[in-house]
């Protein structure tokens, strides 16, 4: 239109303008053309490089999966392993483990637990069938598997009996330790269907909306009644990425097909064990240390490098009975381990009796000693009778000044000058042993004769047995609706009973040397000055080991024999009895794992284990691959604290800190504790499950106790208290200890009345007559050192 306008904004409308737009007419022509915007190609040029970058990452990421998936199918990886467990005893897995066996191997030629190469889908599998009502051997398999394939059986509901579950109480319970191991890929198989397809798709949808909440999100759901929905499966097999647990990908690992042993002439009682597999997750060194699985950890001294039994595309001429066998022309090469880089097998630290002995001391530390004792004298302090110096520094100063002004006698008190002190402390330490058995079966210790008739469970009659477990029952039950009380014994004086203990002003911010008063299997562990940096260094050591030479390394997908040697002849023996019915894992360690040390795990009681577990109680420890034979204590998991208390036992449905004296291991590892049965035919029983928290020796678990009295006359804050001591001298010994009341009064103890032990305290607080008064007392607790490391031991 001619008459049309074109819109065009006021130019001084700069509300929306930049801030250089607004300045530009303070700046020169020169400067304009040097900070004016890019041009149009400049703006293309940067998004078209932007573009080219993200199709280049896109590209890569595409090529380092196709690059994985053609490894987990070649023939240079190891075969995949595939674990039928059925989740009720009325799944017939020998059926379903024939059909495969047979769908992989037409000619016949392959079986169950043994690898077979299938030319049709070209893919290399080990089947694997989960004994029903064998939890040892279930676990294992699991810890191996590449694929658990769960198999329900759809009948009970085709036969109109819907009160029949899909699982049961077993299937229950190690679907719940698959999940604490860590669960790889997995698939349900759902069979017995109905053949009518409106019946079989009813069924299907029933069972799988009865059984989707037990299984990970990305779970698939396959029928396998007939050969073509089994067909169908290995072919969506073939092509699945799987997924395995991270702790498994650290280590490498061999899953033994064959297992002998080889008897040493020159060394009685020990043998060979002669160890045929592929390597996998990792490349496998000769000089590090292996463990396998039950036996403990030891020395390799040879890797044959054996000829593939099963390779993807065999030959036509090849006789399938050669593959059978190993001679010794189908070595291939062996590797030797280099003495300079061997890896030493020390467990435990050889400690040196004489290196806390001291010399004969100098003319200078003697005049230094000297003038040290003269300071000493000239600061003297009046404290209670029986006081020692260690006692000495728990000591509030207020209490001591208004001790020292209060005109007491010169009985109640002593002068604290370093000499006459040390000759009482010495005396009650003497005497450490025997206090603790004047204490009730509430107060578990490891010097308690209750400990000790429960570790000998074997030389128990019956009815001595359901007698201490009858007591361990009533202390569980009293431990949780009294919490730490312990009464103080009539016959012995609480100064001596309760020696070991101390009062702490505060549990948050006391302070508590680690390094003090240590016990004697300390001096056999091993500690880090920083784990954090030593686990990055030997991970980055094991990385770096991935790309060793030839002469010193098998690489994964290897097929080899370790020769693992200085093996005890009867667990070698026990380890080819159970190879029958259980794989053996031989899994490499990483550097420092043989050493013993002080592990904390976060531990939870399993849900389907009902009775108490009690501190310092023998446990056997599934840690990874790893297990062995331990008896933990338990504590609290304190945030704001460095110190954390003691739990005597292990409570349902919360999670606690077991420390234990154990192999080093690097997390993350899980975590499943055993109890044995009671029976050498009994079955062991889930006991717990949990992770591995840290390694450090230094952590502080103290145990508490409660000493209670009642008060027998109130005046205010006064109250005169009865029943916590029994003599006079033990109301003295723990005088400058704190003292509170279960109603929220906190005092002091002021002096002893009479010969019985009562006492007069004082409070910040109006006493009532019905409260408890209450004295905490804290002990530095350690873990039980193993009587045998491996369950497998003779």
């Amino acid at each position: 239109m001619a008459g049309a306008r074109v819109q065009k904004n006021k130019s001084h409308k700069t509300r929306f303008s930049s801030k250089s737009t607004r300045q530009a007419h303070k700046t020169t022509r020169t400067d304009k053309g040097r900070i004016s915007k890019p041009e149009r190609n400049v703006l293309q040029g940067a998004r078209a490089a932007r573009i080219q970058h993200n199709k280049m990452v896109r590209e890569q990421k595409r090529a380092a999966v196709l690059k994985e998936k053609r490894a987990l199918m070649g023939s240079t990886s190891p075969p995949r392993v595939v674990v039928l467990f059925g989740l009720s005893a009325s799944v017939k897995l020998e059926r379903l483990g024939k059909e495969l066996s047979s769908l992989l191997s037409p000619d016949g030629a392959g079986t169950t637990s043994v690898a077979v190469a299938s030319a049709d889908y070209r893919l290399r599998t080990t089947v694997l069938e989960a004994p029903h009502g064998d939890l040892l051997a279930c676990m294992e398999m699991a810890k191996v598997a590449d694929l658990i394939a769960f198999v329900a059986s759809a009948s009970p509901l085709s036969e109109d009996d819907a009160s029949s579950p899909y699982i049961d109480s077993f299937g229950s319970q190690c679907l719940s330790v698959f999940r604490a191991i860590g669960l790889p890929s997995t698939v349900l198989l759902i069979r017995d269907l109905p053949v009518e397809l409106k019946k079989k798709n009813e069924m299907k949808k029933i069972c799988i909306s009865s059984l989707e909440s037990e299984f990970p999100e990305d779970a698939k759901f396959y029928t396998a009644d007939t050969k073509e929905e089994l067909h169908k499966f290995m072919w969506l097999f073939k092509e699945q990425r799987l997924t395995s647990p991270l702790w498994r990908n650290q280590r490498p690992y061999v899953m033994a097909q064959e297992v002998d042993l080889k008897t040493d002439d020159d060394n009685p009682g020990k043998c060979s064990l002669l160890l045929s597999g592929y390597i996998r997750a990792h490349t496998l060194s000769v000089n590090q240390l292996v463990h396998v699985s039950g036996a403990g950890d030891f020395q390799l001294c040879k890797i044959d490098i054996l000829k593939d039994p099963c390779p993807l595309r065999a030959r036509k001429e090849q006789n399938l009975m050669d593959s059978d066998k190993l001679h010794d022309d189908q070595v291939i090469r062996s590797l030797v381990p280099d003495p300079s880089k061997h890896e030493p097998l020390l467990v435990e630290n050889i400690p040196d009796p004489l290196a806390g002995e001291q010399t004969w001391p100098t003319e200078a530390e003697m005049a230094e000693a000297d003038e040290l004792n003269k300071q000493k004298s000239r600061k003297k302090k009046r404290l209670p009778c029986g006081t020692s110096e260690y006692q000495a520094a728990w000591i509030v100063d207020d209490v001591i000044e208004e001790d020292s002004e209060s005109g007491e006698d010169e009985d109640d008190g002593m002068v604290l000058d370093g000499n006459d002190v040390s000759g009482n402390e010495g005396s009650y330490n003497s005497e450490f042993d025997e206090d603790e058995a004047s204490l009730n079966l509430r107060d578990f210790d490891g010097e308690t004769e209750a400990d000790t008739m429960m570790t000998d469970v074997e030389n128990l009659t019956k009815e001595q047995l359901e007698e201490e477990i009858r007591k361990i029952k009533d202390a569980h039950t009293e431990d949780e609706e009294f919490p730490d009380e312990v009464d103080t014994p009539l016959d012995v004086p609480a100064r001596k009973c309760f020696a070991k203990y101390r009062g702490v002003k505060s549990f948050r911010t006391s302070s508590w040397d680690p390094k003090e008063s240590l016990p004697p299997e300390y001096a056999r562990i091993f500690a880090f000055n920083n784990f954090r940096r030593t686990q990055k260094h030997v991970l980055a050591k094991a990385v770096e080991m991935e790309h060793g030479s030839e002469g010193e390394s098998a690489f994964c997908g290897s097929y080899v024999r370790l020769h693992v040697k200085d093996v005890p002849l009867v667990a070698a023996s026990k380890i080819c009895f159970l190879a029958k019915t259980s794989p053996i894992i031989a899994s490499g360690l990483l550097q420092h794992e043989s050493k013993m040390s002080v592990l904390h795990f976060s531990i939870k009681k399993h849900d389907t284990y009902e009775p108490p577990i009690k501190s310092k109680e023998s446990l056997i420890f599934h840690v990874g691959f790893r297990q062995f034979v331990a008896r933990p204590i338990f504590s609290s998991d304190n945030i704001n604290s460095d110190k954390h208390k003691m739990e005597r036992f292990l409570h349902a449905g919360c999670f606690s800190i077991a420390s234990i004296y154990a192999p080093i291991s690097f997390p993350p590892l899980p975590l499943v504790a055993l109890k044995s049965g009671q029976g050498l035919d009994t079955a062991p029983a889930v006991a717990a499950v949990g992770s591995l928290r840290s390694i450090d020796p230094d952590r502080i678990i103290l145990k508490k106790i409660i000493l209670t009295g009642y008060p027998q006359r109130v005046s205010k804050l006064k109250a005169t208290v009865r029943y916590m001591f029994h003599n006079p001298e033990d109301v003295r010994w723990f005088k400058p200890v704190e003292v509170w009341t279960k109603c929220g009064r906190r005092g002091r103890v002021k002096e002893s009345v009479g010969t019985h032990g009562v006492m007069k305290c004082i409070f910040n607080g109006i006493v009532q007559q019905h409260d408890t008064v209450c004295m905490s007392l804290y002990k530095r607790v350690y873990p039980k050192w193993p009587e045998q490391q491996f369950s497998n031991d003779a």
